[in-house]
């Protein structure tokens, strides 16, 4: 062999392998998948109105009933609603639902990092940042499981307002991205290992 020959194979055995253009695509449809059920899941954790039932609003903040005279009338003190139990429960289903928009921010905030600072730690990084992306996803479900359980009796399905199928799409998006991202993960080539020759 060559000393050319010999210089060619000490180069390519130190070369890095690059990311197909199909995996930057993937991981960024992915990354973009998961900004979007953040914002719609932030938007309907701060709207909070969810359920419409005759003349009343169900919301996580607030109850609301209406007349024809005095119009939209909201109160704070979810008790007062008559329904047992609604206000330690929505309780429960705000601090899920808040504690999901945080998981899913902190795995946005990872899996965009993993991207723009290509090291060896990076698919670690991405790791976590889909598995704080499942989390997002328990914790928002968690959420809507608590909220639709304690209005049983008054929920209907053309009665979910916007905010609530906002939600609904956020914690779908959640649970899709993160299992998307842990697969594409263990089907690619590690990103800083040397390549054989």
């Amino acid at each position: 062999m060559t000393a050319i020959g010999v210089q060619a194979q000490r180069l390519w055995s130190h070369r890095t392998p690059r990311r197909s253009f199909f995996e930057a695509f993937i991981r960024t449809l992915i990354i973009t998948c998961a900004a979007l059920a953040v914002v719609l899941s932030s938007v309907s954790i701060c709207d909070g109105h969810w359920l419409v039932a005759e003349d009343r609003l169900f919301g996580l903040w607030h109850f609301c009933t209406s007349t024809n005279q005095s119009g939209l009338h909201c109160l704070r003190d979810l008790s007062q609603a008559q329904v047992p139990g609604l206000a330690v429960g929505m309780g429960l289903a705000r601090s899920m639902g808040t504690l999901a928009v945080v998981a899913a921010i902190f795995g946005l905030e990872l899996l965009m990092v993993s991207q723009v600072c290509e090291d060896v730690r990076s698919r670690h990084k991405w790791a976590a940042g889909s598995v704080l992306l499942l989390v997002a996803f328990v914790l928002s479900s968690g959420g809507l499981l608590t909220f639709v359980i304690l209005l049983r009796n008054q929920a209907t399905l053309i009665g979910f307002t916007l905010m609530f199928w906002c939600e609904f799409t956020a914690s779908f998006l959640f649970f899709l991205n993160a299992i998307s991202g842990l697969h594409i993960n263990t089907i690619t080539q590690p990103w800083g290992r040397p390549g054989k020759f």
